[in-house]
């Protein structure tokens, strides 16, 4: 009786000849998904889903007050995207087949967030050397930017969620998505700034997150209840007993989260010692709509189309693929939290040399 050969590359000569070997009654193969492409790309959302909310907020700060909004990203936002170059580059070399394939059906959105992340980092050094009058209109470019980068986003997540669907209920799916991604990202990013700045800019920055946590929320719960509707995959992972029960967690968890962001919003005490605490929920959050999404995928790349396994490279070459990243995460790693560590505490005024 085998099952692991339909889910997995499994050599069945070699997995019966160790049984007959060791003379079980029965032998069980083990198989280890590799998940550094999963982990690269959700490190991604979330460090670079802050700045580009804080990008999304420019046009409500004051003059001044955008100063301090690019400090509290500057030692942070170009590291944040190596995430994506990592995550990507895992793609491109470990499961060249799904790289083909989902790039084929993204070239467009994935070249206008490309377009959108170049208009940032353009912007966010021309505003340092323009002219007073120049000034607003780069901060413009900044906020397009991020808009653009942010919402193409969201838009890649519908489409990918829904397996490239064909028919009017999946662009509709993604364009779903696509609104309520850079909503996610505002949020994160208020959370963000109520951590890193005090007094008024502080003050704002909590107006703008309770202002973003209900669109937030109603995108949230909206996608929840239309993923199943556009995948039955997803149906029948998540609704089948006793899977239900069990993952009844996820949504129960992201719940209490939510609820206690909102409520910490309205409390004194988040504009002092537990500034830190939104942000690091909402972090969570994610972590745990990363879990979902893991779960609803494996072991699939492209839901219905393409399983890890068809998908992957050869083991010779993920074998070197491995000794890479096992050098290359850990140093990714290794300085996004000395960064992290170094800059730590309010953001202060932006000055250059």
């Amino acid at each position: 009786l085998t099952y692991a050969d339909g889910v997995a590359d499994v050599d069945l000569g070699a997995a019966l000849a160790f049984h007959s070997a060791h003379g079980g009654a029965a032998t069980v193969t083990l198989v280890r998904p590799h998940s550094q492409w999963g982990v690269a790309m959700l490190a991604y959302v979330v460090l670079d889903g802050y700045d580009l909310g804080v990008g999304m907020l420019m046009p409500r700060a004051t003059p001044a007050q955008q100063d301090t909004l690019v400090a509290s990203i500057g030692p942070f936002w170009d590291a944040n995207e190596t995430w994506l170059v990592l995550g990507v580059g895992i793609l491109l070399v470990a499961f060249p087949k799904a790289h083909g394939l989902v790039l084929t059906e993204l070239y467009l959105p994935v070249m206008l967030m490309l377009i959108g992340l170049i208009l940032r980092g353009v912007a966010f050094d021309f505003r340092v050397k323009a002219k007073a009058a120049r000034k607003p209109m780069w901060d413009r470019l900044f906020f397009a930017g991020s808009t653009l980068a942010s919402a193409t986003q969201g838009w890649m997540l519908g489409r990918y969620i829904s397996g490239f669907g064909e028919g009017w209920n999946y662009p509709l799916f993604a364009a779903a998505i696509a609104v309520a991604l850079p909503m996610a990202y505002v949020l994160l990013g208020a959370t963000w700034l109520i951590m890193k700045t005090d007094g008024e800019l502080q003050e704002r920055a909590v107006r703008w997150a309770r202002i973003a946590w209900l669109p937030m929320c109603l995108g949230l719960v909206l996608i929840s209840m239309a993923t199943p509707w556009v995948s039955d995959t997803v149906r029948q992972r998540w609704f089948g007993l006793p899977s239900f029960i069990a993952l009844s967690a996820i949504p129960l968890m992201t719940t209490i989260l939510l609820v206690a962001v909102r409520a910490l919003l309205g409390a004194a005490i988040v504009r002092g010692p537990l500034a830190w605490l939104p942000f690091t929920l909402l972090i969570l959050v994610f972590v745990l709509g990363f879990l979902g999404l893991a779960y609803s995928l494996f072991p699939y790349v492209v839901i219905d189309r393409l399983t890890i396994w068809q998908a992957a490279s050869s083991p010779a070459a993920l074998k070197v693929i491995l000794v890479g990243v096992c050098i290359s995460l850990p140093a990714i790693a290794a300085y996004t939290a000395f960064s992290y560590r170094v800059f730590r505490g309010k953001a202060t005024d932006l000055r250059y040399a």
